[in-house]
């Protein structure tokens, strides 16, 4: 596991679980006033940081790193809120997950074709594709299929203690890679819909803090 810290001078700090494939680059339109722990690149879960100095912590999890998150949490002190998006912790089940399909689509991209999956299944409109292009993540594929591979293993390691439970999730309204029913059926009356969205709907905000507070 890698992270990025952006150290603010805070006594409060986010954490935040990227999904798959991602890095912090691909958040850099978020700017906050509080400390923002960013984790990603799942090829093992050991969790290396000192968060004594911490009187708040706020965790997010986005798709992938939401079952991190279930595996890591109570590894953090202070955690006052815990935030889902877009998935939740059973990620490669067959109803509430990652479809078959969907996962050998994953396993399935390359040079060739990965600006094509950015357009289906990530963004929702030309003006999104251009930033999400700007700020995409600077791993090779090779090391996210490497990802993938670990975190399949560690799913069936762990899918059977799974406890976590979290106080609100969103979803988007036109993502492709999870099941928004079967999230309506998961979260129930935690859940918002976040509107014209597809996977990646961290252009609908200006900072993570915008998502915690969010209503």
């Amino acid at each position: 596991m890698q992270y990025f810290y952006h150290n603010n001078d805070s006594s409060d700090l986010i954490v935040f679980f990227a999904g798959w494939g991602c890095d912090h680059h691909q958040f850099l339109n978020l700017q906050d006033n509080i400390d923002v722990l960013i984790l990603y690149n799942y090829q093992d879960i050991e969790l290396n940081f000192d968060f004594c100095k911490f009187h708040n912590i706020y965790l997010i999890a986005y798709s992938a790193g939401i079952f991190i998150a279930s595996l890591l949490h109570n590894r953090i002190p202070n955690i006052r809120k815990k935030i889902a998006l877009c998935g939740n912790p059973y990620l490669f089940d067959k109803i509430l997950g990652i479809s078959a399909q969907n996962i050998q689509i994953l396993k399935n991209i390359n040079l060739n074709n990965y600006l094509e999956f950015r357009k289906k299944y990530m963004v929702s409109s030309k003006e999104e594709y251009e930033k999400y292009n700007q700020l995409q993540s600077l791993r090779s594929i090779e090391s996210c299929q490497q990802e993938l591979t670990y975190l399949q293993k560690i799913y069936q390691e762990n899918k059977d203690n799974i406890t976590i439970t979290f106080d609100k999730a969103f979803a988007a309204e036109n993502d492709l890679l999870f099941n928004l029913d079967a999230q309506k059926n998961f979260y129930k009356d935690k859940l918002t819909i976040i509107k014209n969205a597809k996977h990646h709907i961290f252009f609908q905000f200006n900072s993570f803090e915008e998502i915690i507070k969010f209503k």
